[in-house]
C-alpha cells in the first residue's frame, strides 16, 4: 500500500534508462531520522497515520457479526465492503504520484485525510448498506494516500528497516486497539457504527499534524526521490494537440517502465498475498471460532487483538533480528512458521490453543512487511521508488480486500474453515514470489 517532491530534472538522450541503473546505496540516503530536524515529526506523523489505518483494518473483524445482524445480510453481501476498499486502493495508485508531484506531500496528505473524514462521517450516521460499501471505497482512497506518502518517506531514510518496522509497528498497535475498542463498545450496547467516531477524530488530528510536519519537506530535501523517469520532451512540437500527445506518450512510456521493472511487479504480488493473509485472518478468525469452536462472541472478539499484538511485537523486535541475519532468509523462516501455525489452528479444536497459535502467527508475520520494503527499496532505482513503492503498496494492499472477500463468499457455501486453506495457499505463494526476487546488492547502513 504511499510522494511528492519536485520533479526530477529532464534527461538528455544519451543518458541510460533509469530502469537499468543500479539501485542507490546507503550513502545516497542523506536524510536520517534526525536530519533535517522536522524528520522526527514526519516519522511520528507517519506512525500516527499508520495507527489510524491499523485501527480501520482490524475493527471489521470484531464488528462483522453486529453489521450482519443490523442489516440482516449474509457473508456474501458483507464481504462487498472488502472489495470496495480494494477498489479504492487500486484507484489511488493511478493518481497519488502525479498529485503529490504537482502539489507536494503535505497537500496530498490533506486530501487523503479529507477523504477519510468524508467516509467516516457517512458510516457514523449508519446509512443503508450500499452507502456503507461506497464509504469503504472512499476510505480506500484515503488510506492508500496515507500509506503511499508515509511508507515511502520512511523507507528512504537511513536505517530504513528499523524505521519501517516502527511505522508498521504503529499500524500493529492500531490493529490491537481496534478489536478491543470495537468489542467493548458493542458489548456495552453501542451501535456498531459509533466506533467510527474515533476514526473520524483521528483523521482530523492527522490532517492537522501531518500537514504541518510535511509542509516544508520539498524545500528541505537536498536529494530528489523523483517520480517515474520522464522520457525526453520534444521541444520542436509546440502546438497544443501535439503537446497533449507528447504528454500522453510520456505517461505511457513511464507506466511501461514501471510495470516492466521486475522487483516492482513481484513486490506488488508479494504484498498482495501478505496483506491478503493478514487481513483475512484478522477479519474472519472470530467468525471461525464462533462457528466451528462454538466460542462466546463477547470473549473471542479479543483473539484478533492477540493476533495484532503479535504483529506489533514482531515488528518492534524481530525486525532488528532480521536486519542482522539478513532479510531474505528471515522472510522464508517467518513464512514457514506462520504456515505451520495456521495448520495448528485449523486442526486443533481448542479455543485457548487456537488463540495462542494465532498470536504467534502474528508475531512471525509482523516483521515480513518491513523486511520486504527494505529489499524492494534496495532493488528499485531511486528515481522510480516513489512510483514503484506506491504501486506495490496500493495494488499489493488490495490483497487485503480480495482474500477476505473470497473467504466470505466461500464461507457462505461451505463454512468459515476455508480461511485456513486460503491463507496457507497465500503463504506458499509468498515463498515462491520471494524466491523469484533477484538478490539485492550488499551495502553498509
Amino acid at each position: 500500500m504511499s510522494n511528492g517532491p519536485a520533479k526530477g530534472p529532464s534527461r538528455s538522450s544519451n543518458e541510460t534508462d533509469p530502469s537499468s541503473s543500479p539501485p542507490s546505496h546507503a550513502s545516497d540516503q542523506i536524510q536520517t531520522l534526525w536530519n533535517p530536524y522536522n524528520n522526527r515529526f514526519r516519522v511520528l506523523a507517519s506512525c500516527m497515520t499508520a495507527f489510524a489505518n491499523g485501527l480501520n483494518d482490524s475493527a471489521p473483524g470484531a464488528l462483522l457479526t453486529s453489521v450482519e445482524r443490523y442489516y440482516n445480510i449474509d457473508y456474501n453481501t458483507i464481504s462487498i465492503i472488502f472489495i470496495c476498499n480494494a477498489l479504492g486502493f487500486i484507484a489511488a495508485a493511478f493518481f497519488i504520484n502525479t498529485l503529490s508531484t504537482k502539489i507536494g506531500r503535505a497537500k496530498t496528505i490533506v486530501i487523503g485525510q479529507v477523504l477519510l473524514m468524508l467516509g467516516y462521517t457517512c458510516i457514523v450516521i449508519t446509512p443503508p448498506f450500499p452507502a456503507v460499501a461506497a464509504s469503504f471505497f472512499v476510505l480506500g482512497l484515503g488510506m492508500a494516500t496515507n500509506l503511499a506518502i508515509s511508507q515511502v518517506f520512511c523507507s528512504n531514510l537511513a536505517n530504513n528497516t528499523v524505521l519501517v518496522g516502527f511505522y508498521q509497528g504503529a499500524y500493529g498497535i492500531g490493529g490491537i486497539t481496534g478489536p478491543l475498542v470495537a468489542t467493548a463498545m458493542v458489548s456495552h450496547g453501542f451501535k456498531w457504527s459509533r466506533f467510527y467516531i474515533i476514526e473520524l477524530c483521528l483523521a482530523f488530528f492527522n490532517l492537522m499534524f501531518s500537514a504541518w510536519a510535511f509542509w516544508k519537506y520539498e524545500r528541505e530535501s537536498e536529494t530528489s526521490d523523483a517520480a517515474l523517469p520522464t522520457p525526453v520532451q520534444d521541444t520542436e512540437h509546440t502546438s497544443s494537440r501535439k503537446g497533449r500527445n507528447e504528454s500522453a506518450n510520456r505517461n505511457w512510456q513511464s507506466f511501461k517502465t514501471l510495470i516492466s521493472n521486475k522487483p516492482t511487479v513481484l513486490g506488488a504480488l508479494f504484498i498482495f498475498c501478505y496483506q491478503g493473509a493478514e487481513v483475512a485472518i484478522s477479519g474472519w478468525i472470530i467468525s471461525f471460532l464462533i462457528q466451528f469452536r462454538h466460542g462466546d462472541p463477547s470473549k473471542v472478539g479479543f483473539v484478533t487483538s492477540g493476533f495484532w499484538a503479535g504483529i506489533t511485537l514482531g515488528r518492534f523486535t524481530l525486525s532488528f533480528l532480521a536486519h542482522r541475519i539478513g532479510e531474505r532468509p528471515s522472510v522464508f523462516f517467518f513464512t514457514a512458521g506462520a504456515l505451520t501455525l495456521e495448520l495448528l489452528v485449523w486442526f486443533v479444536p481448542s479455543i485457548p490453543g487456537d488463540s495462542v497459535a494465532i498470536a504467534f502467527s502474528g508475531l512471525l508475520l509482523g516483521p515480513i512487511y518491513p523486511c520486504a520494503v527494505n529489499i524492494f527499496q534496495r532493488l528499485i532505482p531511486r528515481n522510480m521508488q516513489i512510483s514503484s513503492l506506491s504501486l506495490i503498496a496500493s495494488l499489493g494492499s488490495s490483497g487485503g480486500a480480495v482474500a477476505p472477500f473470497m473467504t466470505g463468499v466461500l464461507a457462505q457455501k461451505v463454512g468459515t474453515f476455508v480461511l485456513h486453506p486460503i491463507c496457507i495457499g497465500l503463504f506458499v505463494a509468498m515463498a515462491g514470489i520471494w524466491w523469484a526476487l533477484p538478490g539485492p546488492e550488499k551495502r553498509d547502513e
